[in-house]
């Protein structure tokens, strides 16, 4: 029942197997991360299709060393085309992955095994609210006109309403009259989002202000 299901030589029950059982895995992967967090609808797909294409992935090579540096590599470049996640979804790819590894080399009762602890541990940290009472990162976007100084312009009230802030971008706008600040936000628990931007409003001469959640920024790119 432990060992692997796959010899030397890949028939295609053995494949069939695989890949019917990599399936099934990302899915509750999937049901999982979407009980545990906001996501968008491709994301959630995607790791519903990863063990799949892991699992493929691994059964091909089967032992190849060649072919395993170039697959590697092949994966490698998929980083510098992708939009940084958090880290509970970088944790589900690499459990997705794990899965896909796991399956593909034939392990399948491990791979069963493995899911399901993981996720019922997942969920557990999730029902008992670890960490909740830290507020989840925002994405501030502030227009400025282009003579005020924004350096210290908005340390006060950010003092007053945020946990913590970093201003991760500047850009002109509108022919360089205006200026957009994209800051990274952490709201605290009582702060009253209509509060917040009335009270840059004041100070940026009531011009634009977006208060949105990262997964909506990353849609954007």
């Amino acid at each position: 029942m432990f060992n692997s299901i796959i010899g030397t030589n890949i028939t295609p029950v053995n494949f069939i197997i695989c890949l019917l059982t990599s399936f099934i895995l990302g899915l509750v992967v999937a049901i999982m991360h979407k009980k545990v967090t906001k996501s968008n609808e491709n994301f959630i797909s995607t790791l519903v299709i990863l063990p799949m294409v892991v699992s493929v992935v691994i059964m091909i090579v089967n032992g190849n060393l060649g072919t395993a540096v170039a697959v590697v590599g092949a994966f490698s470049l998929i980083k510098f085309r992708s939009i940084p996640g958090n880290s509970k979804e970088i944790l589900s790819v690499f459990f997705a992955m794990a899965i896909g590894l796991s399956v593909g080399t034939g392990y399948i009762a491990y791979a069963i095994i493995f899911t399901i602890i993981t996720a019922i541990s997942s969920l557990l940290i999730n029902a008992i609210k670890l960490g909740k009472n830290i507020q989840e990162e925002k994405v501030l976007k502030i227009t400025i006109p282009e003579d005020l100084n924004y350096q210290n312009v908005f340390t006060d009230i950010f003092d007053k309403y945020l946990n913590s802030y970093k201003l991760q971008k500047t850009k002109t706008t509108n022919m360089g009259s205006l200026f957009e600040l994209t800051y990274n936000v952490q709201l605290k628990e009582d702060t009253i989002e209509k509060e917040l931007i009335d009270k840059i409003r004041v100070k940026n001469g009531n011009l634009k202000i977006i208060l949105t959640n990262p997964i909506i920024e990353k849609e954007k790119l």
